[in-house]
């Protein structure tokens, strides 16, 4: 008779139904991965929204973190039974598919446990100054305060570790962690492997966000072929593989991802949200927490979206001055009363071919100068805030996914460089979306005119045409 009491089954809008491994009754030794989806670190990031601000851009994407971890947990699940017999050709010291198919799907669990409020914008604006991020932080907490429940893991739905086998902490924290040169060699072939699944181009991580933020936010009800993506994948000696048949499946990918950056992430209104909660942040951010996280665990744990938000709404009624002034900002903020509106952008893409690092669009405050030359007086002297957005739109080119992923010429049976595929190399390498803000439209005109002439004339849309 099946266990199915050894299965908690819950149903995600996006996958379907996500099976969870539970704990057999009476069981009092085992750790079951329905234990950890249940600790407090697991259960914040309910809190905490996947669309750090975009959510107040764009009504329906109201999810979470914790909804896209389980998403993760799930898709690790589906990339082993796809790719575990490859890895296993190609690495025979890899440990039992139980055991990589159960480290994998924890380390899509605890990914993100690092992450603060707002996301990655808290990454830049707080945790950089302690020298962290978000998974640094996350793979401190995996190790030192999940690290006893991990290694008592001994199943998954789809299978159990052997007998003489135990999780370790410490592979899953190097997993979730951007590769940095030189930081291999201390870890076995097959876990440098399966790094890619979490650090390259498609990973159990970007595949899911991409499925998830298109549907919660309206883009799309299913923007790529998921299936026939991991059906075309394999490893190789040389690493994560995909067959030809299969790049159309990943450009789509690709393309809708860079997509979502453009039409989501970058959003004008999106990005304005950002430099206003930028500005407020820097006076804010020592209120906000007493100092380095590591230093305060239990406080960090208790650190979300959620109680930010509280927060900060009752201090325009603080006692002390300085602080009513900051809760009156942040009121606005919370009425989404944004003071800045974009005047007018440009959009610009790289290829291979272009000097990217010598373009003016590498420096805001670069642009801002120029802007305001051309602006002559009095214009000159107006509040104004350049951004520029960049997306990389082929990681293999540059970034961490560098050197992760590979391409099975079925002619010639070989395996070559992704980047020599034809479809593939046609994708831009990166695109930058420069956009001028000002308090008002009162003088969007003459911006526009300035802004388009300091990009040479090559056209930028003004605020008016939006």
């Amino acid at each position: 008779m099946l266990e199915f009491d050894r299965e908690n089954l819950s149903f995600d809008a996006v996958h379907g139904y996500l099976p969870i491994a539970m704990s057999a009754r009476g069981s009092q030794d085992e750790v079951s991965e329905l234990d950890l989806v249940d600790h407090a670190w697991i259960q914040r990031l309910r809190h905490i929204h996947q669309l750090q601000t975009a959510w107040w851009v764009f009504p329906s994407a109201e999810h979470t973190r914790f909804q896209h971890v389980l998403g993760v947990m799930h898709l690790a699940s589906r990339a082993i039974e796809q790719l575990f017999p490859s890895l296993q050709e190609v690495c025979p010291d890899v440990p039992s598919r139980g055991y990589v198919e159960s480290l994998l799907r924890l380390a899509g669990l605890l990914h993100d446990v690092g992450h603060g409020p707002f996301g990655h914008f808290f990454d830049e604006h707080f945790l950089q100054g302690h020298g962290l991020t978000h998974e640094s932080l996350g793979a401190h907490i995996i190790q030192f305060e999940l690290g006893d429940l991990i290694r008592g893991v001994r199943r998954n739905p789809h299978g159990a570790l052997t007998a003489d086998e135990q999780l370790d902490p410490a592979q899953i924290a190097w997993l979730i962690q951007r590769p940095q040169e030189g930081d291999e060699s201390a870890w076995p072939r097959w876990l440098s492997m399966l790094r890619s699944l979490l650090c390259g181009i498609y990973t159990i991580d970007n595949m899911d966000f991409v499925l998830r933020d298109a549907y919660m936010s309206g883009y799309s009800q299913r923007a790529y072929d998921i299936d026939r993506l991991l059906h075309y994948s394999f490893f190789t000696e040389a690493g994560l593989t995909i067959h030809e048949r299969g790049v159309e499946a990943l450009v789509r990918f690709m393309s809708v991802r860079a997509e979502l950056f453009r039409s989501v992430y970058f959003h004008r209104s999106v990005r304005a949200i950002d430099l206003t909660l930028a500005e407020l942040f820097v006076a804010s951010k020592s209120q906000l927490f007493p100092g380095n996280p590591l230093e305060h665990l239990d406080a960090y744990q208790a650190l979300t979206d959620a109680s930010l938000l509280v927060d900060v709404a009752r201090w325009k009624t603080s006692q002390d001055s300085a602080t009513q002034v900051l809760g009156r900002r942040w009121d606005d903020i919370l009425a989404r009363r944004i003071r800045w509106k974009m005047n007018c952008q440009h959009s610009i893409i790289f290829s291979e071919a272009d000097a990217e690092h010598g373009s003016i669009f590498c420096d805001a405050e670069y642009v801002e100068k120029k802007l305001r030359d051309r602006l002559g007086k009095p214009l000159n002297e107006l509040p104004l805030k350049v951004d520029i957005a960049r997306h990389i739109h082929r990681p293999h080119t540059l970034g961490p996914a560098s050197g992760q992923n590979f391409l099975y010429d079925a002619v010639r049976e070989t395996v070559r460089p992704l980047t020599n595929n034809e479809l593939f190399e046609r994708l831009p390498v990166s695109h930058r979306i420069c956009r001028v803000y000002a308090p008002s439209y009162e003088h969007v005109k003459a911006i526009s005119e300035a802004f388009h002439a300091l990009v040479g004339g090559r056209g930028s849309d003004d605020a008016t045409n939006m």
